[in-house]
């Protein structure tokens, strides 16, 4: 097993870590409501997807 013979300092460390950042999702208007969704997905606000009903909502 691989055993470092130095400590790596804390700038070297951070350096290696510094592009494990999160990323926004990919949100899109829904073309029917305009609400904001993801994309690929069935709006959770109207139920449409591609323009088509797949999901009942209750009002």
């Amino acid at each position: 097993m691989a055993v470092p013979k130095k400590k790596m300092s804390r700038a070297r460390r951070d350096r290696r870590r510094a592009h494990w950042k999160l990323t926004l999702p990919g949100l899109m208007a829904c073309p029917r409501c305009h609400e904001p969704k993801l994309s690929h997905r069935v709006c959770s606000n109207c139920g449409y997807y591609k323009n088509r009903q797949v999901v009942n909502q209750e009002e």
